[in-house]
């Protein structure tokens, strides 16, 4: 007799079925390593490259604000490179950077890279051209701690890579409509503008000028003006405005209205402030002078008993080139010397200069004005654009030598908005971020 076998189905049973979940814990645990180590180190990475990228950005921007002060002078390289390290030291031992200040450590010139340029494109080297007017930082690598960074390694991220970040950052002026005028004006030829060649509305580099005429003069806006502009009501704001503390703003294309009267006494107690020197209300409190305030002795005076009028020292005529002024075989103190004494001080090397004093407080950024319109008294006036004057010599409180000299200067320090662009005109400008090109393309890198 024949036995028959039933086949049962085929069943799993507990035992296999524990070490199938075993083996998805295994898995969900992976993976939940995996997103805990997005999540903590990402976090971790993005709030690092914020406090890196906050730190670089203002060691960019001091290093092009000490770059605009003494560009010209000895060293201005590494005192620019110098300036940009303390700051990005200063940032990283903040409150809060802990992790920042432990890996730039004693050693911030390994950490971080300072480049210099003339142009915002590049470019960029150490110590740059002598012309260099852009300052780049950058962090190349700032290693961080890792949480599940490791784990997430071992775990078979192919790639992942150490855990770091790095920052960019590039800074330098931007030309812009400044709010700080003095209430002077300079009439300009609309016809000779040309930048390229040096050449603005009529004026060059280091040109002598008349920037406030005085009782007796032949005025160039007209009978009874002075070259003044009425940003107020009368002396006072005249006073304030010249020692500093105007906030009109003003804009090319739009008038301005002459202030007729020559306003000696108030003018000259403003403006002498630049030089430390206080009569009337005015303190050095309020109005700090210049870091340099050395002037030629005697003071350039002004002939106007010739046509043209001529600009004199100790009798003979003022002639200018480059910056350079000199009469005869005098040397005067001017525009350039007063560069390279600006430039010493600042770097902490130089002599005489003022212990409570501030940067270009003796550059005044005026108007320059279209006077083909002019009229007697009160006029209105076109607004061609604005021009920086290096101020050589305090003002004279008699009313027959109450002339205001300044030199033409391309560029200073000014307040207002920054403009969109990179510097490439003449007036006053501001320090700004740019975003950072690395091929010298238009091309903005993403990492700035």
């Amino acid at each position: 007799m024949m036995n028959l076998r039933i086949q049962r189905p085929f069943t799993s049973t507990p035992t296999r079925q524990e070490g199938s979940v075993s083996v998805l814990m295994v898995l969900a645990l992976a993976a939940m390593a995996m997103m805990a180590a997005l999540a903590l180190d990402g976090g971790h990475m993005l709030l690092n490259k914020t406090r890196l990228q906050n730190a670089v950005d203002a060691a960019a921007l001091s290093g092009a604000k000490t770059l605009s002060q003494v560009a010209g002078g000895a060293n201005s390289a590494s005192t620019t490179r110098t300036a940009a390290l303390n700051t990005l030291t200063q940032n990283a031992n903040a409150t809060g950077n802990n992790e920042l200040a432990t890996a730039v450590g004693g050693n911030v010139a390994a950490f971080a890279v300072v480049e210099l340029a003339s142009s915002v494109y590049g470019p960029f080297s150490y110590p740059g051209p002598a012309d260099a007017k852009y300052v780049r930082v950058s962090v190349p690598s700032y290693n961080l701690t890792g949480f599940f960074w490791n784990a997430a390694q071992v775990l078979g991220s192919g790639g992942l890579g150490a855990k770091s970040v790095a920052a960019i950052a590039t800074a330098g002026p931007s030309p812009t409509s400044p709010c700080d005028l003095a209430p002077l004006m300079v009439c300009g030829n609309p016809t000779q503008y040309n930048p390229a060649a040096g050449m603005f509305w009529g004026f060059q580099f280091g040109d002598l000028q008349v920037l406030k005429s005085a009782a007796g003069n032949s005025d160039p806006i007209g009978p009874g003006n002075f070259q003044l502009l009425d940003f107020g009501s009368g002396g006072s704001t005249v006073r304030e405005d010249l020692a500093g503390g105007g906030s009109v703003c003003r804009n090319v294309g739009q008038n301005v209205d002459t202030a007729p009267g020559n306003k000696v006494g108030p003018a000259s107690q403003g403006l002498n402030t630049r030089f430390g020197i206080y009569n009337g209300p005015v303190s050095a409190s309020d109005y700090p002078p210049d870091l340099v305030t050395t002037s030629s002795n005697p003071a350039i005076t002004y002939d106007d008993s010739v046509n043209p009028p001529q600009n004199k020292y100790k009798g003979q005529i003022v002639t200018s080139s480059n910056g350079n002024l000199t009469a005869g075989a005098n040397a005067i103190f001017d525009y350039n010397d007063w560069r390279t004494s600006t430039a010493a001080c600042v770097a902490g090397s130089g002599s005489g200069c003022e212990s409570n004093g501030v940067f270009e407080r003796r550059m005044l950024k005026i108007v320059v004005g279209d006077c083909s319109g002019k009229n007697n008294g009160s006029t209105s006036i076109p607004v061609l654009g604005f021009g920086c004057y290096f101020v050589v010599q305090p003002m004279d409180g008699g009313g027959g030598d109450a002339q205001i000299f300044g030199q033409f200067v391309k560029q200073c320090e000014g307040d207002n908005v920054a403009g969109p662009s990179p510097s490439t005109d003449s007036g006053p400008q501001i320090i700004q971020l740019y975003k950072t090109y690395l091929t010298g393309s238009g091309t903005p890198s993403t990492d700035s």
